[in-house]
């Protein structure tokens, strides 16, 4: 279970950044911070649990930006609605 968590949680990063390089997703977008959110946040997981501390400290940051990109974009989005 341990390496398929791991494997989804590669995956949940890789496609997106393989997606960007080729021009199909943006840095910005939605799909983009949440896969990287949802994938990072999974090897933090894993890294915890396996006591992987420098993997976790790279994996926490990572979660930490992409949250951090989809709080502001839904900011901008309200601020501009308003």
């Amino acid at each position: 279970m341990d390496l398929a968590l791991q494997f989804i949680g590669a995956i949940g990063i890789l496609v997106p950044f393989a997606l960007l390089q080729i021009g199909r997703l943006s840095q910005h977008s939605y799909a983009y911070l949440a896969l990287n959110l949802a994938g990072s946040a999974v090897l933090t997981a894993v890294a915890y649990l396996d006591g992987q501390w420098g993997f976790l400290i790279l994996q926490a940051v990572w979660t930490l930006v992409a949250a951090w990109g989809i709080a502001r974009s839904l900011r901008s989005t309200s601020a501009r609605r308003i």
